[in-house]
């Protein structure tokens, strides 16, 4: 796995933003349901579409690594439910991206599959460890999901117009 400096640099940068906003308590927003919404995915999303699956899953890893080491909620002490869906966010969207033709709607979809990754996946793997009750489960997908999906397209559709812009290719 060999990256460009413009990889290393945009995963470098979306990393760091994640810190920050980790750091600052900005980035996982505290629900009455106990579990915290997270916008910590939409930098992951963005790697993803920016610069492919590889940087898609390196900035996904740090998040999944800010999960599990400073953890909102204790099931975040479990490195499957911390680090899978997280790895797998950019790279679904990066596919997802890749496969639309417009950029609006390619970031916006994107943005749609990348929430469903981590939110799904964490869920899924909830589940599947038994650490929640099925009917606590659907409601954290409803309560969290829906708003995580509408904030992710909110801010990753004009984010990837704006630094597709500021950050093309030199021919």
């Amino acid at each position: 796995m060999k990256l460009t400096l413009r990889q290393a640099t945009i995963a470098a940068v979306l990393a760091a933003l994640i810190v920050v906003l980790d750091l600052l308590g900005i980035g996982r927003i505290p629900m009455p349901t106990g579990v915290a919404a997270t916008i910590l995915h939409i930098p992951v999303i963005i790697g993803g579409i920016l610069e492919g699956p590889i940087v898609g899953a390196l900035v996904g890893f740090l998040f999944g690594l800010f999960s599990w080491l400073r953890p909102s909620n204790p099931i975040f002490a479990d490195p499957l439910i911390a680090f899978l869906p997280r790895i797998l966010i950019g790279i679904v969207a990066h596919y997802v991206y890749r496969s639309f033709k417009g950029e609006t709607v390619g970031a916006s979809v994107s943005a749609i599959a990348g929430t469903l990754t981590n939110t799904v996946g964490v869920l899924g793997l909830i589940a599947y460890r038994g650490y929640l009750p099925l009917t606590a489960i659907y409601a954290i997908a409803i309560s969290h999901g829906i708003p995580e999906i509408i904030v992710a397209v909110i801010i990753t559709v004009p984010v990837v117009k704006a630094l597709r812009r500021l950050v093309q290719p030199r021919a």
